[in-house]
């Protein structure tokens, strides 16, 4: 190394040896591929005549060395996951619905049985949830893991899957009334996840750009951005806030079906989509019989949910904003919570009422008094001023009351602020469960409210917002306070004690997400 005429390490020889045995040719024209190679020197019996392939030259080339402290690479893990295989069928699945559009998949539900698609399935679902009418749990279920998967497998093959009816239960809304969930078998729950992930590999190229619920890669605070960005930039002035009537439980089970096969032509598919929806409900020990609607909890809910509005409302919107509207039309949809914004209050008014109209087809209805059309933008709050009217109307989405407001420079933006009644409902949840936990050791309820508040401001911790997550932190520490004073009967908790025990569990404030303008990369 480093000597005349010889060159560094990692310096690769620019050519080979003219008389390399590894690449002469045999009399017959072939490359020699044994591990011996034969030489002139061979028939003559010299010694050293037999050398190994590609050493047997009669010229030396300078090889190559490894660079120091570089490993060698390689173009493949020595061990490949069994995660690799699956994920490439349904990236092959992907590339031919992006190819074509109007492709049908008359083959897939080999992907569902696909043991590897089930062991996926099983392990992405969450290990504490609720057991269903089987009343089996994940940990007993993975106790016999391959044998059950097996055994799930074989039935899906041969036609002999079941699905169960789903377990009613029901949770209180920040309004007071009840949330009727269904709590799915984990059996089903585990088939349901197999089918949800080749369902997402062919409808993640057809769904437009304005949806952003339920979908892998997007979340709510995209959606929101997409909605704060479309409202700064664009000339909006009016907004439709838009609610659907019991949207989950007003679904057409046909109407699903008939959507469902303009891409899927797999029967069998089809056939356990038909199961799911009508299983049936399991309510006070009755099972009910169901012919629309699917239930909210359920695995494949969310995308046959996409799949529907797809169909009724993104399409048909999108087309109207192209060729109807004579202003400036943005759109935002998060699963059946939509946002629309106007530049021209007429165009607002025809699409409201032709959106009616397009819903009543479909089995669908908007909510009369939910859904509201205001005037909101950059100029709202100037043309109500000279009109004698008052500040702009504010309208709520995802957990967020968006208001019209301006910044210090007098520049116009949207400010988002918790929703009042989420945040009432929310403290009461923490103080209930404060009065539970009353006397548990310190440190535990410390640690748990110290994830509770972190928790909040991830959520919630958007700019402009610093307002309320003080707020909400404040009167948590402020029940903690109280809960620890009911202790005993020496009377309350000292102010300095306190202070310590916030310093040690409760976690400082912060705005955990940018503008909405730094992020933003969407279409709205």
């Amino acid at each position: 190394m480093n000597e005349r005429g010889k060159s560094d390490r990692p310096i690769v020889p620019e050519k080979r040896s003219n008389k390399d045995a590894f690449w002469r040719q045999r009399s017959d024209g072939e490359p020699y591929t044994g591990t011996k190679v034969e030489t002139p020197d061979t028939a003559k019996g010299e010694p050293n005549a037999q050398r190994s392939a590609g050493t047997a030259t009669a010229e030396t080339v300078e090889g190559r060395g490894l660079a120091k402290g570089n490993l060698r690479p390689r173009n493949t893990p020595q061990a490949q996951h069994w995660l690799f295989g699956v994920q490439s069928k349904r990236e092959r699945v992907r590339r031919a619905a992006a190819k074509d559009k109007r492709l049908r998949f008359t083959t897939l539900l080999h992907h569902v049985y696909d043991l590897e698609a089930l062991r996926e399935a099983y392990f992405g679902l969450k290990r504490n949830a609720a057991p269903g009418v089987d009343g089996e749990t994940w940990q007993e279920y993975g106790k016999e893991l391959e044998a059950n998967l097996r055994d799930l497998s074989s039935r899906l093959k041969r036609g002999g899957y079941r699905a169960k009816p789903v377990r009613r239960t029901y949770i209180p809304k920040a309004d007071g009334r009840q949330r009727p969930l269904g709590v799915t078998a984990l059996e089903d729950k585990v088939v349901q996840a197999a089918v949800v992930a080749v369902l997402n590999a062919i409808y993640e190229v057809d769904f437009l750009g304005f949806s952003y619920g339920f979908r892998p890669g997007r979340n709510q605070h995209q959606a929101l951005d997409a909605l704060s960005v479309g409202l700064g930039k664009r000339k909006i002035n009016w907004v439709l806030d838009c609610d659907i009537r019991g949207f989950f439980d007003a679904i057409d089970h046909e109407w699903v079906v008939k959507f469902v096969e303009h891409r899927i032509a797999d029967q069998r598919v089809v056939r356990l989509i038909r199961k799911w929806l009508s299983a049936g409900v399991l309510e006070e020990g009755q099972r009910v019989e169901v012919t629309e609607g699917t239930p909210q909890g359920g695995v494949v809910s969310p995308v046959l949910a996409n799949v529907y509005l797809h169909y009724v409302f993104d399409l048909w919107a999108a087309q109207w904003r192209r060729k109807q509207a004579s202003g400036d039309v943005i759109i935002v949809r998060y699963a059946d919570d939509i946002v629309v914004g106007f530049q021209n209050r007429r165009d607002a008014e025809r699409f409201q009422g032709e959106l009616r109209e397009r819903f009543a087809r479909f089995n669908l209805e908007l909510h009369p008094d939910k859904t509201r059309l205001i005037e909101f933008g950059r100029f709202a709050a100037s043309n109500r001023r000279e009109r004698g009217e008052g500040k702009p109307e504010t309208f709520d989405f995802l957990g967020f009351t968006h208001i019209c407001a301006t910044t210090s420079k007098g520049w116009f933006q949207v400010k988002r602020r918790t929703i009042r009644k989420r945040l009432r409902a929310k403290l009461q949840v923490v103080k209930t469960a404060l009065r539970r936990r009353m006397h548990r050791p310190v440190p535990e309820t410390g640690a748990w409210l110290g994830a509770v508040i972190a928790g909040h401001a991830r959520y919630y911790g958007v700019p402009g917002n610093m307002q309320s997550l003080r707020q909400f932190r404040d009167e948590v520490v402020r029940y903690w306070r109280r809960t620890l004073g009911r202790r005993s009967q020496k009377g309350g908790f000292q102010w300095t004690r306190m202070q310590r025990l916030i310093k040690r569990w409760i976690p400082p404030l912060r705005i955990c997400h940018p503008y909405p303008s730094q992020r933003l990369v969407v279409t709205t």
